[in-house]
This record gives structure tokens, C-alpha cells and sequence, in this order.
């Protein structure tokens, strides 16, 4: 009969492969827990699982006439001392209609906080038709103390909704958002960027124009749209060699601030007949994107921008 030490090194000889298979168990648990977010964001984005939303530069320009409402959920994580909640409890927009909601929150402390915000949509199977254009979603969200913002959700709901034999019981969607402590606050930016009152950004409007405008606009040639680049001061429609509408090219007004902020919030209204389809619903959007322009014309003047630019 063997010793009782000897015994005992074989019982322990026996769970080291045991004891190693569960620390590697707790590892990768451990690894997901804290990767679950981006994960879950990641594949619900290629694949539209758990109802996750598209994200699109624009609208696309097509309306039809079939309505569906929109519903509004919001949560807050415990952990955050945060208010958060929607404007509206419900919108009803036609599919292929860009529609722009608000989502108020408020920081209930009297320390800066960062929040990060996760959503879904239900029923899932509608998911792969929402579009999202702006959103607060995914990023990490700083808000001083005690200090209230809305933020803005811009979006449409695909009109390839009306064409799914699946979906055709689909007459409400609900957008639910949920709101954590960030794990990263010193990636938060700033909130205030979509009140009234925040100055003009150039940076934000440069990272805005290269995401809402770069596919069919350049600065320095004409492609979908004319070339942007020394757009101020340029009279309208007086691009050489690209196919305006005869409503722009008649209008003669010169680019500004002002023209600039009316033509995004709405071609069509201020031309009609004006080809371009998209709008940027979002005051500060506009407001930014227009503070980028302007400011590559303070940078680099008449003398860097093409003749072509300039006429």
C-alpha cells in the first residue's frame, strides 16, 4: 500500500489538469463579459440579428406611401446617474421617409459623467430595414454636471419593408436605447456639441462632411455633385462642366453660411426642382459641416483652391 504522501501527489497530480481547464474557462468568460458589447455590436451589425439597425449616409430619396409608427423605449443602466428618456413617444413616418427625433439626458450629479449607449429594434425581423443616419449610439457620451441635452436620432425605415412577404405585419417598430457607465471615459465626447449654443466645429464637421457628403461630393472635382472646395463666395450654380438643375442655375444667389444652412435643411424647398436628394435634418450637423467648409477656405485662400473652384 503506498504512503499517504505519495497518494495524496497523485490526487493532486490528477486535478492540476482540472483546476487548469477551469481558470482557462474563467479566462475566456471573463473575456467575454467584458467584450460583449462590441461583439454583440459587431455581429449584429453584419448580420442584422437582434434587431439592429443599418447605418446609411442618406434617405436614398425614396418615399412610398405605406406608413408605419415608430415607437421610442429608453433605459438606463444602474450604475449611471443619468436621466434619460425620448421627446416623443411615437412618430409615424411613410417607408423611405428621413424623419429627425430627439432623446433628452441629463446628468444628475455634480460630477462629469460618460455614458454609452447600446439599442435594439423589435420585432427583430425589422431590424435590417431601420436606417439609422445620426446617432448618439455606440459612442462614448460625456455630460457635465447637472447638465441636459437632446440629442438627435435621424433615420428612415427602408422601403424594401413593403417588398419582405415576412414582414408584412409590421405596422410598429420600437427603438429601444439603453444607456451604461462607459468602460472608457476618456473616449467621451462631449454632448454639448449638439446644443444650439456650442460654437462652430471644423473638426466635427470634417469627420460629418467625409461620413454625409464625401460619397458623392469632392473638393476638388466634380463627381455625383459639384466639387465643394471654395464653395463660399462662389456664385450657385456656376460650377463649369457639371449638369445643374435650371432652377440653380438660374438662382444667382452666392454661397454663404446662411445659403449653405438653407440648401442642407431642404433643396427641394429652397430650388425646386433641385436634384439633390438629400437633406441634413440636424441643426449642429449643418452647422458643423458648414464651419468645415469655411474654414478650408480661411486655410488655404483663392491661392489653394482649383481656378475651377473658384468661378
Amino acid at each position: 500500500m503506498p504512503p499517504p504522501q505519495a497518494a495524496a501527489r497523485r490526487r493532486r497530480g490528477k486535478n492540476v489538469p482540472v483546476v487548469l481547464g477551469l481558470v482557462a474557462v474563467i479566462g475566456v468568460m471573463a473575456t467575454l463579459v467584458a467584450y460583449s458589447v462590441p461583439l454583440y455590436r459587431l455581429f449584429c451589425a453584419a448580420t442584422g440579428f437582434g434587431g439592429t439597425t443599418e447605418r446609411v449616409a442618406n434617405d436614398g430619396g425614396a418615399v412610398l406611401g405605406p406608413t408605419v409608427t415608430v415607437r421610442f423605449n429608453t433605459y438606463v443602466a444602474p450604475g449611471l446617474p443619468w436621466r434619460f428618456k425620448p421627446e416623443q413617444s411615437a412618430v409615424t413616418v411613410r417607408l423611405g421617409e428621413e424623419k429627425l427625433v430627439y432623446f433628452s439626458a441629463e446628468n444628475l450629479t455634480d460630477q462629469p459623467t460618460v455614458g454609452h449607449a447600446t439599442f435594439n429594434v423589435t420585432p427583430y425581423k425589422a431590424g435590417p430595414y431601420f436606417d439609422k443616419i445620426e446617432c448618439f449610439c455606440f459612442r462614448e457620451e460625456r455630460l457635465g454636471p447637472g447638465q441636459k441635452v437632446d440629442m438627435p436620432v435621424d433615420f428612415f425605415v427602408n422601403p424594401d419593408l413593403a417588398k419582405d412577404p415576412n414582414a408584412r405585419d409590421v405596422h410598429t417598430i420600437i427603438l429601444s436605447y439603453t444607456f451604461f457607465r462607459s468602460r472608457e471615459p476618456q473616449k467621451g465626447e462631449d454632448l454639448s456639441r449638439f446644443l444650439a449654443s456650442a460654437p462652430p466645429d471644423p473638426r466635427r464637421g470634417k469627420a460629418l462632411f467625409a461620413e454625409r457628403c464625401a460619397s458623392c461630393h469632392a473638393l476638388d472635382k466634380n463627381r455625383i455633385g459639384p466639387m465643394l472646395g471654395g464653395v463660399f463666395g462662389r456664385r450657385a450654380g456656376s460650377v463649369p462642366g457639371y449638369p445643374y438643375s435650371p432652377g440653380l442655375k438660374a438662382a444667382g444667389f452666392v454661397w454663404s453660411a446662411k445659403t449653405l444652412d438653407r440648401w442642407l435643411s431642404g433643396p427641394d424647398r429652397m430650388i425646386p426642382g433641385a436634384r439633390m436628394p438629400v437633406r441634413v435634418l440636424e441643426p449642429s450637423t449643418r452647422r458643423d459641416i458648414i464651419a468645415y467648409l469655411a474654414a478650408l477656405r480661411r486655410a488655404a485662400g483663392n491661392a489653394g483652391t482649383p481656378a475651377a473652384a473658384r468661378r
